[in-house]
């Protein structure tokens, strides 16, 4: 298996610096110089036993200067069950490093490092999803081009089969509008812009996340189950910050249960209505649960239990919640698992 680079893509070479052709052949944590945050038998060990790893890393560029990235290792098997190789995936997470070291040093600017760290968050998340997102606008884009081909071909006859193309026409509109909406979904949440509160229809904003996060549910092996209240009274606030606050707690409960065998995997979203103008919301997973000391301290930032989490996701979304007047917490179920919720 060793440590030889067998494959290097060309986001490799935008990040490090070494072309293709210059990394293939080396040994990849000497080119890298690579900081590791444990002995490098240990993360071996662990990457033997469960087949994966992740956490935090620092690496040396080509022209010197540093970056950390959030690796994701993943152990290869042959059909003998052999370990023959380690497929490694890099994020750069440097910024949001910078923007934590930033909100450690100075209270001063903590406003502005609060809405930096928010925004990084969200790109950070949406590149954790690049994969499961690629998915979702690959498979409407295919149903375009075989769409496409079939029109051709329905044209090409000596007499053309109008009805068909027709048919074909409508289905490429309506596979190009999906793609469009999950690129959409994207910018909305990667952008960097000012707060924004106005109207809102919380079941909307549940929906559109929920979309986003479908290629994730799927690659958990999960369902998500919505029990969505009709005619709620609309809520005050930035849609985007709202959605950043449900899919990390989508992502959560995904996580929670990834390692449950014993009982389906399901993820239960509710609404209800708070009073007379406020509204509840409340997400439920079957994981493993939340030990108690581990319960007090989940909504502090910086902590994590996760080996590559930044520790700020429900902090973030706390202070989120609160500046919108409500407040966010979590409860352990009567079964298995952990319930979030939170008011408006």
């Amino acid at each position: 298996m060793g440590d030889v680079i067998r494959y290097w893509n060309r986001g490799a070479e935008e990040l490090y610096g070494w072309t293709s052709q210059e990394a293939v052949g080396q040994v990849s944590h000497a080119l890298t110089q690579t900081m590791f945050p444990a002995p490098l038998e240990q993360i071996t060990a662990e990457l033997l036993q469960e087949g994966r790893w992740e956490g935090e890393l620092v690496h040396t560029r080509r022209d010197g200067s540093r970056v950390v990235v959030a690796s994701r290792w993943t152990l290869q098997r042959d059909a003998d069950g052999r370990s023959v190789a380690i497929l490694e995936t890099n994020n750069d997470i440097t910024e949001r490093k910078q923007a934590e070291s930033r909100l450690r040093r100075s209270e001063a600017t903590l406003a502005e490092a609060q809405a930096d760290l928010a925004h990084v968050s969200r790109v950070t998340t949406l590149g954790e999803m690049a994969a499961s997102i690629a998915h979702e606008v690959d498979q409407p884009l295919s149903g375009v081009v075989i769409n496409a081909n079939a029109c051709l071909r329905f044209l090409g006859r000596a007499t053309p089969n109008l009805d068909e193309v027709r048919d074909g026409l409508h289905a490429i509109a309506r596979d190009g509008r999906r793609a469009s909406d999950v690129i959409g979904r994207i910018r909305l949440l990667a952008r960097r812009t000012a707060v924004e509160k106005q109207p809102l229809e919380i079941n909307e904003v549940i929906r559109e996340v929920i979309a986003l996060a479908e290629g994730e549910t799927q690659r958990a092996r999960a369902r998500v189950r919505t029990e969505l209240a009709p005619d709620l009274p609309r809520v005050t606030g930035d849609a985007v910050q709202l959605q950043q606050v449900v899919l990390n707690l989508l992502l959560n409960g995904l996580d929670a249960m990834q390692r449950v065998v014993d009982r389906p995997r399901e993820l239960v979203v509710r609404t209800q209505q708070e009073g007379t103008d406020g509204i509840h919301f409340a997400v439920q997973d079957a994981g493993t649960g939340i030990e108690p000391e581990i319960a007090q301290r989940i909504f502090e930032a910086f902590y994590s239990t996760k080996h590559h989490g930044m520790g700020m996701g429900l902090s973030i979304s706390r202070s989120i919640v609160e500046q919108h007047g409500g407040r966010l917490w979590a409860v352990p179920n009567d079964g298995p698992g952990t319930t979030f919720h939170f008011t408006l």
